[in-house]
């Protein structure tokens, strides 16, 4: 069973900002010099250096000791919404939070970026504020899936632990519609010796245990590259008991070819020892055969998604076929 590290079942914003938190915190404890480096990247100011600083011989107002080491002080304040209805009243409100810090900066964190004329109008009302109170306030408007593009910029491959950790909470993101435009999304998975099956058959198969929502295409990973593409048509849940299956439809239908395919899948499954009997079975309108190469070391670990408009630089996506065509001139890391 796979484990989760992010909480599920909820509809309350705190649990979406202290799942975020979560993740960051565990970020923190795996490597602080990552989570320093996020910080200072996507997060800071441009001048800001929050890690110690070490100095030798460093004059100040009546002696000269032989060390110091300092650090600046900072504040993050964040304020999450669900559906974009960020208020500038209580935005300003929130600027209260901030003391005696060096540096402040709060965060607006939401499944889309914020609406350009409440940016505008609340970024001009914090200039008024910095200016009649002396301070330096930022404000960062950041989205769920920035900070995941953000984190999987950071983190490295061999960071197996982390990204385990980040892939979760990518999932976690997509089950809760913290990730919208799933039309674009598509998750690439690994698949070894069984592709030949897969692509002949136009299904793929996981554990019951892993969340696939919000995403609308399915690409094959093989030897350094996705190889085939195919939007997803059916999903279904398929689990023995008492030596019958029983079949789930979590989306389209369920036909006699299908089930037929499903028990072919598990059939071809125990040549590799592989047990399908409690397994997730995706349908697609067709793999179609691409070439869109991974161009850094090792091979992904798990699943990874991938924006297809960002990945193809398009604002609409063509047909299977065509995106297949376009993604053999595409690499990735």
């Amino acid at each position: 069973m796979k484990i989760h590290y992010f909480q599920r079942y909820h509809s309350k914003e705190n649990v979406d900002t202290a799942n975020t938190m979560l993740l960051l915190s565990r970020l923190y404890s795996y490597s602080p010099d990552k989570f320093f480096t996020f910080l200072k990247e996507y997060i800071l100011p441009q001048n800001i250096e929050p890690q110690l600083t070490f100095k030798l011989q460093e004059k100040s107002l009546n002696s000269v000791p032989d060390a110091t080491i300092s650090q600046p002080s900072f504040k993050i304040v964040v304020e999450t919404k669900l559906h974009g209805q960020f208020s500038v009243k209580q935005l300003l409100n929130h600027l209260g939070s901030f003391k005696n810090e060096d540096y402040k900066i709060l965060v607006s964190l939401n499944p889309e970026q914020m609406k350009a004329t409440i940016k505008a109008d609340f970024e001009k009302e914090l200039k008024n504020y910095n200016n009649k109170n002396n301070t330096a306030i930022y404000h960062r408007n950041l989205t769920f899936e920035t900070i995941i593009e953000s984190l999987r910029n950071v983190v490295a491959e061999q960071d197996y632990e982390m990204l385990d950790v980040l892939n979760d909470y990518e999932e976690y993101c997509i089950e809760a519609n913290l990730i919208p435009n799933s039309w674009q999304r598509m998750r690439v998975q690994l698949a070894g010796t069984t592709i030949n099956f897969n692509k002949n058959q136009n299904l793929y198969y996981d554990s019951i245990d892993r969340g696939f929502s919000g995403h609308e295409y399915l690409g094959l990973y093989n030897n350094k590259s996705v190889r085939a593409i195919g939007k997803i048509t059916d999903i279904i849940v398929a689990e023995k008991k008492n030596n019958q299956l029983e079949f789930t439809i979590e989306k389209g239908e369920l036909t006699e070819e299908m089930k037929k395919k499903i028990n072919d899948a598990i059939i071809d499954g125990l040549n590799y020892g592989y047990m399908l009997e409690h397994n997730r079975y995706f349908f697609v309108d067709k793999f179609y055969d691409t070439d869109f190469k991974k161009v850094t070391p090792y091979a992904p670990r798990g699943s990874r998604m991938f924006d297809l408009t960002e990945v193809l630089e398009i604002d609409t996506l063509p047909e299977t076929q065509q995106i297949a065509d376009l993604l053999k001139k595409a690499t990735w890391e």
